[in-house]
C-alpha cells in the first residue's frame, strides 16, 4: 500500500509500505479522509516538539472498517468511523487516576508513533468511534474540535465571560465555537498575516468579534475597548478578560494571555511549541490566575462531539477550505506551510487510491 511520509523539514514522499495485518482485538481500516493538523505541520516545518523522522504523519482522520471481530460496541464492517489517536501506557500514574490524556508515555498517532495517513491502518477496537452517519470529510475533522473542546472545558466557562481565544487556525476557531457554544462572549484574535482567515471565520461563525495584533499596544488597546471600565481616577481601563485561551505555541502569545486576562481569571494552554518563555511569573500571584494545560482529549469529548455535530449544533464542514488528493501530499504541505495565512483545515482525500 501507499504511505506519506515527512522524511526531513520540508519534505513529503509517497512510499510503497506493507499492508498491516490486523491482530486480536484490532480492526482494520481503509482511510478515507484525513485533515493536515497544526502539529503536522509543525512537523514538516522542524518545529514541532514530539517529532522524529521519517514518520508518517496524521491523526485527524476518518475510515471504513474492512475488518473487525464481533465487539459490545456495535461496529461492523463498512461502517465510517473516526478514532482516538492518542496511545497511554495503561501503567502510569496519570493512567492509573483515569486521566489518559495526558499519559507520561503517551503516544500520538503522527507524533511519537507513525500516523493514518496512508492506505489502511489497525486500530484497537475500544479506541474506534461510530460516525453516525457523518461524511468522511466531517468526522476527520472530529479530532481537533476533541482538542480544542476539551481545553474551553478545562477553563469552566460560564454564560456572559468575555473569552479571547489567541489563535485563529483551526485550533484556535474550533476553541472559539466551543466557548461561544457555553455562552461566552468570544474574541478571536490573530497576527495581520492570517487577516484573511480572521476576518472568514468572524464571518462564518458571527463571534463577538475579532481582535488584529499588531503588536503590545494595539492590543492593549483592544482590551481596553473590549472590557473597559473607568477608574476612581476616572481612567479608562481594561479590566481583562475572564478567559484566554493560547492555541499557538508560541512564547509571545502565552504571553500576551497571562497580560490579557483579567484578575482571578483563567488561561489555558493549548498550543504546543519548543520555545522557551523568561517572564515576570509574580504577575500569576499578582492577579491570582488561574493556569491550565491542555493535553490531548478523552473518549467522552469524541463522544459528545459527535452528537452535537450530528445535531447540527455546529458546521465543521465550515472550516475546511482546502481539499487535496493524496497524490497531491506533497503540495498541500507544502501550500498549508506557506499560504497559511489564507487556509484554515487543510483535508486529503484518499478515496482515489483505493482499488
Amino acid at each position: 500500500m501507499k504511505a506519506i511520509y515527512i522524511t526531513e523539514p520540508g519534505k513529503v514522499e509517497i512510499r510503497d509500505i506493507p499492508k498491516p495485518q490486523r491482530k486480536p482485538g484490532e480492526a482494520l481500516l481503509k482511510v478515507l479522509y484525513g485533515g493536515i493538523c497544526g502539529s503536522d505541520l509543525g512537523s514538516y516545518r522542524g518545529t514541532f516538539a514530539y517529532f522524529e523522522y521519517p514518520r508518517i504523519p496524521g491523526h485527524e482522520f476518518a475510515a471504513e472498517i474492512v475488518e473487525i471481530d464481533d465487539n459490545d460496541q456495535g461496529l461492523k464492517p463498512g461502517m465510517v468511523v473516526t478514532c482516538n489517536p492518542y496511545f497511554n501506557c495503561g501503567h502510569c500514574y496519570s493512567c492509573q487516576r483515569g486521566i489518559v490524556n495526558a499519559c507520561m508515555d503517551n503516544q500520538t498517532m503522527g507524533c511519537q508513533r507513525d500516523g493514518a495517513f496512508c492506505e489502511y491502518i489497525t486500530m484497537p477496537i475500544e479506541r474506534i468511534y461510530d460516525g453516525k452517519g457523518l461524511s468522511p470529510k466531517v468526522l476527520a475533522a472530529i479530532e481537533p474540535f476533541c482538542i480544542s473542546y476539551h481545553g474551553v472545558q478545562r477553563a469552566g466557562i460560564n454564560p456572559g465571560d468575555k473569552v479571547l481565544v489567541i489563535g485563529g487556525g483551526t485550533i484556535g476557531v474550533l476553541a472559539a465555537n466551543a466557548a461561544k457554544a457555553l455562552g461566552g462572549q468570544v474574541y478571536l484574535c490573530d497576527v495581520p498575516q492570517a487577516k484573511e482567515k480572521l476576518e472568514r471565520s468572524q464571518s462564518t461563525f458571527g463571534f463577538a468579534g475579532t481582535i488584529l495584533n499588531e503588536g503590545p499596544q494595539a492590543l492593549e488597546q483592544a482590551v481596553k475597548d473590549i472590557t473597559g471600565s473607568v477608574d476612581i481616577n476616572g481612567n479608562v481601563t481594561g479590566y481583562g478578560f475572564d478567559v484566554c485561551i493560547e492555541a499557538v505555541g508560541l512564547p509571545a502569545t502565552f504571553q500576551s494571555c497571562i497580560d490579557c486576562a483579567a484578575f482571578g481569571g483563567k488561561v489555558v494552554l493549548i498550543g504546543v511549541g519548543k520555545q522557551n518563555l523568561d517572564f515576570n511569573f509574580t504577575l500569576l500571584q499578582k492577579k491570582e490566575l488561574n493556569v491550565y494545560g491542555s493535553r490531548n482529549a478523552l473518549k467522552k469529548d469524541f463522544l459528545e462531539l459527535i452528537d452535537l455535530v450530528k445535531d447540527g449544533k455546529v458546521d465543521l464542514e465550515k472550516i475546511i477550505t482546502n481539499v487535496y488528493p493524496f497524490e497531491q501530499a506533497a503540495q498541500a504541505f507544502e501550500d498549508f506551510s506557506t499560504k497559511g495565512g489564507s487556509m484554515l483545515k487543510v483535508g486529503i482525500d484518499f478515496t482515489g487510491i483505493h482499488s
